[in-house]
Parts: structure tokens; sequence; C-alpha cells
């Protein structure tokens, strides 16, 4: 019991609502506002994410090894890595075919789901330098952390809490939740994209192709203003 006790604990300290108000509260006390004119402030989004990833990504390293298991084994199994990584790219391809077939499929039957307009996130985009900052935000903070976090998560619900479809449900519904401010169609679909690269890491038990995956993914929506076409 105590054991499932601390597992619950551990998975709400890296649920990343946590360090996310600790960074933010950080950011705050030094002076960087969360907005500016009424619009997101790009240093502050940049500074939380990266802020967020590393400590977490430190967290969970610091909690595998406080009960004597080896993060690599955890995170990455003992499948050779690299391999992993080329699966990663047909991955990302994959999930943005998914992701498509969910909207266009909302947008047809349930329309009224779509219920912001435009995504927030894109009035960051201001400038080529605001898009290459959000490339190394998606990329680290979304790609590398998120699946971090979620190979963590699914091994202590796999443990301690239930097994690995309870973790997997209740993983994608958080990872979903978390993308509510983008429209409740797009947290639908964020939460499903969660189910399958936890999936994936289940199957495979490395998180080194959900990483690419996700890391691919996210940079092609940027890729357009990267490329100045926005």
């Amino acid at each position: 019991m105590a054991h499932r006790v601390v597992a619950a604990l551990e998975v709400l300290l890296c649920s990343d609502y946590v360090t996310q108000i600790a960074i933010g509260g950080t950011l705050t006390a030094l002076g960087v506002r969360s907005f500016v004119n009424g619009r997101l402030n790009v240093a502050y989004v940049v500074a939380l994410s990266l802020g967020d990833a590393l400590l977490l990504v430190l967290l969970i390293v610091a909690l595998l090894l406080a009960h004597g298991e080896r993060p690599r084994e955890v995170l990455l199994g003992r499948r050779r890595v690299a391999p992993e990584i080329v699966l990663g790219l047909p991955l990302a391809f994959m999930a943005l075919l998914f992701a498509g077939a969910v909207i266009l499929t909302i947008q047809r039957l349930v329309p009224t789901l779509h219920t912001v307009p435009e995504n927030p996130l894109q009035d960051l985009l201001r400038s080529p330098r605001d898009a290459w900052l959000f490339a190394l935000v998606v990329f680290v903070a979304g790609g590398l952390r998120e699946e971090i976090q979620r190979a963590f998560l699914l091994h202590r619900f796999e443990v301690w809490l239930g097994g690995p479809v309870v973790g997997l449900m209740v993983t994608s519904v958080g990872f979903g939740a978390g993308h509510l401010m983008q429209g409740v169609d797009a947290s639908i679909t964020t939460g499903l994209l969660g189910a399958f690269w936890g999936y994936v890491y289940l199957r495979r038990r490395s998180a080194a192709a959900p990483i690419v995956s996700h890391a691919g993914f996210d940079l092609v929506q940027v890729m357009p203003y990267l490329l100045g076409r926005n």
C-alpha cells in the first residue's frame, strides 16, 4: 500500500503541473511576465517550457535512481537506440496522417467541438527568430520531455497503479486536457496522439521512437513559419 501511495505522489509530482507552477512562479518573481500588451510573451513561454523540461527530466531520473531503478532501462529499454530513432521517422508520418484523419472526422461529424478559431500559440510566431525558438521548444519540451514523462508515468502505472491499460488511459486524458486552450477538437486529437505514442512505448519498451515521432510531428507544424510561408 505504501508503495502505491508513493507511486501516486510521484505521478502527481511529474504530471507537469507542479513543475510548471514552480518555474512560472520563479519567472514571475524575476519580473518576466507571461503577457505583454495582451499577447503571450515569447521569452516567458520559451523560458517556462525549457526550464520545465529540464526540471522534469532531472526529477524523473532522480526518482528512478532513488528507487534503485536504471533510467536507461526504464526509458530506453534494452533495444539499440539507433534503430528506434529510425523507426520514429515513419511513425511521425503516421502520427500526421492519424491527427489529420481525427480532425477531419471531428469537423465533419461534430464541428461544434472546434471551440477555438485560431490556435493561441500561433500568436507567438511573429518573426523568423520566434519560429526558430518555438521549434526548439517543441523539440525539447514537446518531443523529448513529454515522451520521457509519458514513459515514466506508464512505468509507474504498470508496476504500482493498476497496469499499463489504466496508465495509457489516464496519461492520454491528461495529455489531451493540457491542450484544451487550443480547442476541444485539438484536445481530443492530442489525447489520441498521446495514446498512440504511449502504445508505441509499451510495445517497444523504449521512448526513443516516440520521441522522434512526436518531435517530427511538432516540427512539421512549425515548418511553414521557419520557411517564412505562414
